[in-house]
């Protein structure tokens, strides 16, 4: 047992008046000793609203300084955050917080009608709002509350956090992240990024999944530097503080299409970059991409990580590229093996199976035993799903996937989910979706499509599946075959429809 978040602690008495934490959209700075103090307060209100150890407080919102007082606040009653994905369709989110069954639902204003509506649907749902809805208002609340003050709260292995994934079947599934698996990976990405007291990162990624959390804001964090938090990704203020002396932006990580969509600006072509440590990751990344930002003098590491498993898992070390599939080498918690069918340890150049073990390894999935032991076997290693090497030099390469998901800016997309919406449109027949490159995005999905007698419209299955999903995982393109290739037992060869030719 110890105080929850030691480092927050410490910092808060080293440099009490330092800014740890600066909305760029509102411009309101916070000091670690305010930090320190709000979060106490919102710990106390939470705590009044019935809230408690192992308590589950959902969180609907975009960026914010507010979502790090709130994983903070949860630590102190021992409480576990649970992000989500305001991206995702109602019908979506009403599935993930029945799962994880939320005891209060923080959300901001952006999210307010969305907030109410599922609140509503969860037998009247409490509500704390930090924008002028109709739940309890967040900075009364902190003002009010008497402060719940730092002290033993969580143990290693009490749960802290909940970040939700999709499997391949579509089912959703939280990955449970204990204050010790949360401790490693911050330090993971803190020593794989360099980050020290002088560091600045600027996060735009969403802070509903580990890399908004961790790559770099809470490694700024327990280190005492600063964090900038941008509402959602601005390309051209994000260029812009590239060169902003006074903002001093040490530390940044983003999607491919983040550099893409920076790239494409008619201002990059003369914009003076300061030295930042930029990292990319969540998808594929184009080697012609790197090339650029770096003919610009900006070195981007590429880093792999997991959502069972942390943001900094795999990371390339100073000495740079080995290779455009090339991802790097283990970070300081973090045990990486290429194994076989059978799982056996195989040699260096071989490809197989990657599987990673070490502190920073969620302890399962919600209530999903079934789909914990599958991921994660008796030994602790979990099963990526992703064909990876080795080479001689200890750097790992993601080969190939050997799971369906694809990844469409930064975001999973499961084919087997979209697929099961497709199939419910009284027109089609069969379907299969794929991933394919995009310059923008990365990967989006191509449906092939086979209909009834009656047939539909591209636009009719867009239209259809866009009130069912996200946007991000509604097909980009839509075809009509009038088969798909299947096998002997029946089985669509989705090897084959990614070489059907645009």
């Amino acid at each position: 047992m110890g105080h929850p978040v030691p480092w927050l602690e410490y910092q808060a008495l080293r440099v009490p008046e330092k800014i740890a934490l600066r909305d760029l959209d509102s411009g309101r700075a916070t000091t670690y000793k305010e930090l320190s103090d709000r979060s106490g307060r919102l710990a106390g209100h939470l705590r009044e609203l019935g809230m408690g150890k192992g308590d589950r407080v959902a969180v609907l919102a975009q960026n914010s300084a507010r979502v790090f007082e709130v994983l903070y606040a949860c630590a102190r009653i021992g409480a576990i955050m649970v992000p989500v994905n305001w991206r995702l369709s109602p019908h979506e989110l009403r599935a993930i917080l029945a799962d994880f069954g939320p005891g209060l639902l923080v959300h901001d204003d952006v999210n307010d009608a969305l907030a109410r509506d599922l609140a509503a649907g969860a037998a009247d749902l409490p509500r704390l709002s930090w924008g002028d809805g109709t739940g309890h208002r967040y900075e009364e609340a902190v003002a009010a509350a008497p402060a719940v003050e730092p002290g033993p709260g969580l143990s290693d292995d009490d749960p802290w956090v909940i970040i939700y994934t999709s499997g391949t079947t579509g089912l959703p599934k939280g990955a449970v992240h204990t204050f010790a698996s949360v401790r490693a990976n911050i330090e993971n990405s803190a020593f794989a990024g360099a980050v020290g007291a002088d560091s600045v990162s600027l996060t735009v990624l969403p802070t509903f999944h580990v890399a908004g959390l961790h790559l770099y804001a809470n490694a700024v964090l327990m280190h005492g530097g600063t964090a900038l938090i941008m509402r959602s990704f601005d390309a051209a203020e994000t260029l812009r503080l590239f060169q902003d002396r006074e903002a001093g932006v040490t530390h940044f990580c983003g999607v491919p299409a983040n550099f893409q969509f920076m790239a494409a600006l008619p201002e990059f072509a003369d914009a003076a970059f300061l030295p930042v440590n930029a990292t990319v990751g969540g998808s594929p990344v184009p080697r012609a991409m790197v090339d650029l930002w770096q003919e610009r003098g900006v070195n981007i590491m590429s880093i792999y990580g997991a959502t069972e498993a942390g943001s900094s898992l795999l990371a390339m070390p100073p000495r740079g590229s080995a290779g455009p599939s090339a991802v790097g080498i283990p970070v300081i918690h973090a045990e990486a093996s290429i194994r076989g069918t059978g799982g056996e340890a195989l040699p260096d150049g071989s490809i197989g199976e990657l599987w990673l073990r070490g502190r920073m390894l969620m302890s399962g999935y919600w209530n999903k035993p079934a789909e914990t032991a599958a991921a994660i076997g008796p030994d602790g290693w979990l099963r990526t799903g992703d064909a990876a090497s080795r080479d001689d030099d200890g750097v790992f390469h993601i080969v190939d996937r050997w799971k369906d998901m694809y990844i469409s800016g930064g975001e999973n997309v499961y084919p087997a989910e979209v697929e099961n919406v497709i199939y419910q449109h009284p027109a089609v027949v069969l379907a299969s979706v794929v991933g394919v490159p995009d310059e923008r995005w990365g990967e989006v999905g191509r449906a092939f499509v086979v209909t009834g007698a009656d047939g539909c419209t591209a636009e009719e299955l867009r239209a259809w599946c866009r009130e069912r999903l996200a946007a991000f995982k509604v097909p980009a393109r839509f075809e009509f075959v009038a088969d798909l290739p299947r096998n002997a037992t029946g089985k669509i060869m989705k090897n084959q429809l990614k070489k059907v030719p645009a």
